[in-house]
């Protein structure tokens, strides 16, 4: 049996894996899994885009900022962020302050495989949608380098097998996850 002492918190980017192996993760260390970007959209009754589009990015990131205050003080969860939530410098010392982050890194080629044919990803409504990607991952990858676990993604693992590498990098930390 293994207790869950800090939130872990999930980043990465978009097609990394973030929800599916959070999700799994949760299962596995039997608590709650919460997506940042799913409380933003409930708190301010629209969605992303819609708030983008109303309101700006500054907007988004500071409500983004206050969710994930609130979540971090909460029972420890596994808990997925937007990709966008740690570029902030603000966010990634509060993460680390209060929880543990995981960079679920995965190359460009295996993120374009898995985003190229959703229609929900409004960064990549552009020309050059896979361009576009690889400007986003050369800008974000050296701040996700500053995670405090990083734990890479393998095509071809499942969802629950690539959950058990996350449980089995954090095991190594006893101040996230105590085994009883």
């Amino acid at each position: 049996m293994q207790r869950l002492k800090k939130t872990v918190v999930m980043v990465g980017m978009m097609g990394a894996g973030k929800t599916a192996v959070g999700t799994a993760l949760a299962r596995l260390l039997a608590v709650d899994f919460l997506d940042s970007d799913e409380e933003i959209t409930k708190a301010a009754d629209r969605s992303i885009a819609e708030i983008f589009e109303r309101d700006g990015e500054p907007f988004f990131r500071a409500r983004e900022s206050e969710v994930l205050a609130r979540l971090l003080r909460g029972s420890p969860c596994v808990l997925s962020t937007g990709g966008g939530a740690f570029l902030s410098e603000a966010n990634r010392r509060l993460i680390h302050e209060v929880g543990v982050s995981v960079w679920l890194r995965a190359d460009l080629d295996l993120l374009w495989q898995r985003v190229r044919h959703k229609a929900t990803r409004p960064l990549l409504r552009t020309a050059n949608p896979r361009e576009t990607l690889r400007a986003i991952y050369e800008a974000r990858v050296p701040l996700y380098q500053q995670a405090d676990v990083t734990v890479e993604s393998v095509a071809d693992l499942s969802v629950d097998a690539m959950a058990q590498r996350v449980a089995d990098a954090l095991a190594q930390r006893p101040d996230v996850l105590e085994r009883n």
